[in-house]
């Protein structure tokens, strides 16, 4: 599968945009600021229904304008393409189609295009609390798997009204264990389920880890990724039943699925705390290479890949070996974004990798002629 060819209306700084792809690596040059970035959302809109920096799809609208449109025309083994858009108007509901036909879930569209992002800010994936690590997993599984994707939501939902029934009992100065259980009774439907695919996920994804991490770094260090749950000891029900007194007093849930964590470590000691930049850097370019890897494992095909200025404190050296990487038959289409055009030049300089180079400059899209 891979995209070829976008097309963007008043998204983000871009008025009109339209951009013909290779199927193999493409590359977009420019300042920082000029647009890059935001074709690169783009793109990711068109796979998660969604942005990847900005979750108020009405902020990504062209400032004064009324709308943002974003439309993908995707080739699947040599077949007629699909075409998927995501249209949004300031204060209306975000439309999603494919092939001019409306989705009644957005969730019915994931894992139709599978992509995986890297960018500066999966450092947060370090250095942020456990939430962006849960979504890390979610939204991997997410993709593959629509039982563990329906199992989250009704998790989730059933989450935010227990936590408000416990809101609400504080309150109000009463409490009604019978009508809390009704939704730890909906917490426990999902639980198992969530909990055994996250474990399952885990089990293979870590050794793929491990392989590219070895890759990245050159095989200076170990590392390792240690899940955290209070499953691993207790059942959900006993976590509950155990720490309603505390959930009482909290006006909130706390114990469950949605605290679980991953533990990230170097040399057996936290990255967090004892990982330079340049290791930290490496660890989470790892994490999403072997995302993608287990992506096109588990699903069969390759998932479109998209480098966000990951090149920077990079040495020319490790910078070759990626672009040489992707550029194998493993990988499929790749889309990179880059402030020096000398160094994405260099990089193809003599090689048969099929690639196009775009420049970028206040929301205008070039593509270079060979």
């Amino acid at each position: 599968m891979f995209l070829q060819r976008l097309t963007l209306s008043n998204f983000k700084n871009y008025v009109e945009a339209e951009m013909q792809f290779s199927e193999k690596i493409n590359c977009f040059i420019g300042e920082n600021g000029a647009g890059k970035t935001n074709i690169l959302d783009a793109i990711y809109y068109l796979s998660f229904c969604k942005s990847y920096f900005n979750a108020i799809d009405q902020q990504n609208i062209r400032h004064d304008e009324s709308f943002f449109s974003v439309h993908g025309f995707y080739e699947t083994n040599g077949s007629a393409s699909d075409q998927v858009s995501c249209i949004q108007k300031r204060n209306q509901k975000k439309v999603f189609r494919l092939n001019q036909k409306d989705y009644d879930r957005l969730a019915d569209h994931i894992g139709k295009i599978p992509l995986v992002m890297i960018s500066p800010y999966d450092r947060d994936l370090i250095n942020e609390g456990s939430e962006i690590r849960r979504k890390f997993i979610d939204g991997v599984i997410s993709q593959f798997d629509p039982v563990y994707l329906n199992g989250l939501i009704t998790y989730n939902k059933a989450l935010v009204q227990r936590n408000t029934l416990l809101k609400q009992f504080a309150e109000r100065n009463y409490f009604d264990h019978d009508l809390l259980k009704v939704y730890d009774k909906q917490l426990l439907h999902s639980a198992d389920t969530i909990y055994n695919k996250r474990l399952s996920f885990l089990s293979d994804f870590i050794p793929i880890f491990n392989n590219y991490y070895s890759f990245v770094s050159g095989g200076k260090e170990t590392v390792d990724i240690i899940y955290d749950s209070g499953l691993h000891q207790q059942s959900l029900q006993t976590l509950l039943d155990e720490a309603l007194p505390r959930d009482r007093q909290a006006r909130f849930t706390t114990v469950g699925l949605h605290k679980d964590d991953l533990d990230f470590r170097i040399q057996t000691h936290p990255l967090k705390k004892f990982g330079s930049q340049g290791q930290q850097k490496s660890f989470v370019i790892a994490i999403k290479l072997a995302q993608f890897d287990y992506t096109r494992q588990v699903m069969g095909y390759k998932p479109v890949l998209l480098f966000d200025d990951i090149f920077d404190k990079l040495d020319d050296h490790r910078v070759g070996q990626l672009i040489r990487l992707v550029g194998n038959d493993s990988f499929g289409q790749v889309f990179i974004t880059d402030t020096q055009q000398e160094r994405i030049e260099r990089l193809f300089a003599g090689s048969n990798i099929d690639h196009r180079i775009f420049s970028v400059v206040s929301g205008q899209v070039h593509q270079f002629q060979a």
